[in-house]
């Protein structure tokens, strides 16, 4: 069976530093699957090593079956890429730039109804350099779907957007997993990977930690199905464990719950 993503053992170097040590992960059409870990983890190197921008030292990475490296032309049909520090023509407006991009593609989505499904009709007329965080964040999203990839990466969706803005773009990745669309999300937000993903890869040091569904990696933490812990007035309470705690629990990072007042144990 052939994934629509799939990294064998893929391992990439910066120097002497290894940033990525024999990874392996597999997405399939249809499916969303979070990539996690904690600052400097690999997940960056990890999602800029599948869209052909950096080149694996060894191991395989394919997209739909293709080398992101030597078969750059084809893979750039079937891929749409929202990167972290994505940056447009700052004299252009979003109408403009998603008519740009759309240019490169056989059979793109209307220009004006991505800016639509995004929310960014109000602004379709306004230079990227005058659209706030959350709005450039949006554009870049637009940009990775104008071409209707088969697979799609995006690399910290949520930054920058407002709650509403948040669920308005949860919805339209899962309209993309119910098209058939392989979606790797690497996120820190761990509501939207509980809500978002069929499954999760969690990177520790360049290495994979765990992997699986979100229950499934809770269990595997070891924390139990409750967490118990101290409210401001030092009164005990318990609830139930979320990924949160077990990102947590086997990342070996310490987090502090401003909602609960005191560090979990």
């Amino acid at each position: 069976m052939m994934h629509a993503i799939d990294v064998r053992e893929m391992t990439k170097r910066y120097g002497s530093r290894i940033a990525v040590d024999s990874v392996s992960l597999t997405v399939g059409a249809g499916e969303i699957v979070g990539l996690l870990g904690g600052n400097g983890a690999g997940k960056t190197t990890t999602v800029e090593t599948i869209a052909g921008l950096r080149t694996a030292d060894s191991g395989q990475v394919r997209v739909t079956g293709l080398d992101p490296v030597a078969e750059r032309g084809r893979v750039r049909t079937v891929l749409g890429v929202q990167l972290q520090n994505a940056a447009f023509h700052y004299s252009l407006t979003a109408r403009e730039l998603l008519h740009l991009y759309s240019r490169f593609y056989p059979d793109p989505v209307p220009v004006d109804d991505l800016l639509g499904t995004l929310g960014l009709t109000d602004v379709a007329g306004t230079r990227f350099e005058n659209l706030s965080g959350g709005q450039m964040q949006r554009l870049s999203i637009a940009v990775a779907l104008v071409g209707r990839p088969r697979v799609v990466l995006l690399d910290e969706l949520s930054t920058g957007l407002d709650p509403a803005a948040r669920r308005m773009i949860w919805g339209t990745v899962r309209g993309l997993r119910d098209d058939g669309v392989a979606v790797l999300l690497v996120s820190h937000l761990m509501e939207e990977v509980e809500t978002l993903c069929d499954r999760l890869v969690l990177l520790e040091h360049g290495r994979v930690r765990e992997q699986g569904t979100v229950d499934e990696v809770i269990a595997r933490a070891g924390i139990g199905e409750e967490i118990e812990f101290r409210g401001a007035g030092g009164e005990l309470h318990s609830r139930r464990a979320t990924l949160d705690d077990a990102f947590v629990a086997l990342s070996g990072e310490r987090r502090t719950d401003s909602t609960e007042g005191q560090e979990q144990r």
